[in-house]
């Protein structure tokens, strides 16, 4: 199956005239996870546990429609190099796991930069795979895609079914410097990201694709 070029032409629409049927249901993984993010703010302004179910929910539903771009544009025999650039990109829904960590209590200073380097390692992840996507390594996922965080959503669910959050979760908080309260706080399941983030940038981790 070849990609159709992108088609330049004048138009205000001439845009939407690029997609194709499994361009869109890359767009609605792109929408679950912007979703995902509001609602994460939702939560933290309100309080209200409905927004923050569905910020853990919408990234599932993603999830869904990751997986079933490719398996239309295979069924409707089309693709497009715009798709491409669309899968690629949507994949940085990866940023609304590190907003769901924040929002359920990972907040002091070395939470945040954690779940900072978490986003950034997920970026470089990324832009490896385009630039190797040619190559043989496209047969394998070299360093845990992206997706994979999909795992620590499901972990924070089972947090939040138990009540887990704020100041209550697992582990607690070390205190690496200084007193308690302040800039050397880190909560112990902080290292659960950073371990991600450095699998999902890892040379020696290999994922055989499905």
């Amino acid at each position: 199956m070849t990609s159709a070029p992108y088609n330049d032409s004048d138009g205000h629409f001439s845009l939407v005239r690029n997609f194709r049927l499994a361009d869109l249901v890359t767009i609605m993984n792109g929408f679950c996870g912007s979703f995902s993010i509001f609602s994460s703010g939702r939560y933290l302004l309100t309080k209200d546990t409905d927004y923050l179910w569905l910020a853990l929910t919408f990234p599932l539903a993603g999830l869904i429609f990751d997986f079933l771009d490719g398996k239309v544009a295979r069924w409707r025999n089309s693709s497009s190099l715009l798709g491409q650039e669309l899968d690629s990109l949507a994949d940085l829904f990866g940023v609304a796991p590190s907003l769901i960590a924040f929002t359920v209590g990972l907040q002091t200073t070395l939470d945040t930069i954690v779940l900072a380097v978490f986003v950034c390692c997920g970026l470089a992840r990324l832009a490896r795979f385009n630039a190797t996507v040619a190559s043989e390594k496209a047969k394998y996922f070299e360093g845990l895609p992206i997706p994979s965080s999909l795992c620590l959503v499901g972990v924070m669910s089972i947090w939040t079914r138990q009540g887990w959050i704020g100041e209550d979760l697992p582990g607690g908080i070390w205190t690496l410097w200084g007193s308690p309260g302040g800039s050397g706080d880190v909560h112990v399941v902080s290292v659960l990201f950073g371990c991600w983030a450095a699998a999902m940038v890892s040379k020696t981790l290999r994922i055989p694709k499905i």
